[in-house]
């Protein structure tokens, strides 16, 4: 495997194309990693984002999940089938067990929670593919309100967005669900 510091092509720059709908996070990240010697091309939505990768396909992709439009999981999927070796880290600030789990099936290379940096982001990329970096020894098991927030989200998720369709297969009236979903996730 190689590191994520140095390119299979001889000595060039590693490319990493960084995706995110909030410029701020973006451009301190993209400055960040051009500092550290990576070739860093950035985008603020899935078609942008997506006509880039097929100018020039990187070897590295950092994908917010959450964007106005298409969102994070579309754009990983899509990634993914332009070239297969490329590898993309999900980021978002509203993560659940479910939407990691569609994010590793569409081709993610790994998962992480915002607010990352550079250094978390080298060290998913350095780690195997999936490979939570964030597992203690005393794991403990989510609260009943975490649990019910996250089988909420997978059921969003299998139901493509869809809230009507996910309030009838959770048997809540729609506009229950839409309340449920303006919430936070709790915390544990």
């Amino acid at each position: 495997m190689t590191s994520p510091l140095t390119s299979p092509v001889s000595g060039s720059a590693p490319t990493l194309l960084l995706v995110d709908d909030e410029s701020v996070f973006r451009e301190r990240l993209a400055r960040a990693f051009r500092e550290r010697g990576y070739e860093v091309t950035t985008a603020g939505s899935y078609e942008e984002g997506l006509a880039l990768a097929s100018r020039e396909s990187p070897e590295m992709a950092v994908v917010d999940l959450r964007m106005p439009g298409r969102g994070g999981l579309e754009l990983v999927r899509d990634l993914h089938a332009l070239d297969g070796s490329t590898r993309i880290i999900v980021l978002t600030g509203y993560g659940s067990i479910s939407t990691a789990v569609e994010a590793v099936k569409l081709g993610a290379f790994n998962y992480l929670p915002k607010p990352a940096d550079v250094d978390d982001l080298l060290l998913a990329f350095s780690r195997g593919a999936g490979e939570s970096s964030q597992v203690t020894e005393d794991f403990q098991p989510p609260s009943l309100a975490r649990a019910e927030w996250e089988h909420i989200q997978r059921v969003l998720t299998d139901c493509g967005g869809n809230i009507s369709e996910a309030a009838r297969r959770l048997g809540l009236h729609r506009r229950s669900l839409q309340r449920k979903l303006q919430k936070y996730p709790p915390a544990q």
